[in-house]
């Protein structure tokens, strides 16, 4: 199938995004210039450290953090994404039932039977503790 230039009527009714796209880049090119000729430039040694939390920063910045802390993370993220995913689904359940019957009801069981699963898996391993048992020796 050979490409055809796009005619008048096409370009015509997607002029409007083409304007607007470049109203944006033309806003934040403007607005970074202006700030860039505005702003304060006074650097200083204070100003170039690394800033911790009001802390003056001591040591190495290659300190090993225990493993422990990015699985908690990991699994408090993937438990928070389930409330994503049930909040739509129960907004909707009633709607749903009526049309489909018990197949949406039977899915929200399968998605959180499977969340069960995972929060035993991760409980019986001892990654909820924050001090694991071998290691309070």
């Amino acid at each position: 199938m050979p490409l055809t230039a796009p005619s008048a009527s096409f370009l015509a009714s997607h002029a409007g995004i083409l304007v607007f796209l470049v109203m944006c880049v033309g806003f934040l090119v403007m607005n970074l210039v202006i700030w860039a000729v505005i702003r304060p430039s006074r650097f200083s040694e204070e100003k170039l450290t690394t800033y911790e939390c009001g802390e003056n920063p001591t040591g190495s910045a290659w300190v090993q953090f225990n493993i422990r802390f990015y699985v908690f993370a990991l699994i408090f993220i993937i438990f928070d994404v389930e409330a994503v995913f049930l909040l739509p689904w129960a907004v909707v359940f009633r709607r749903l039932g009526e049309e489909q019957g018990l197949l949406p009801f039977m899915e929200g069981l399968v998605f959180i039977g499977i969340l069960v699963v995972a929060l035993t898996y991760v409980w019986r391993k001892g990654d909820l503790e924050w001090v694991r048992a071998e290691d309070r020796v």
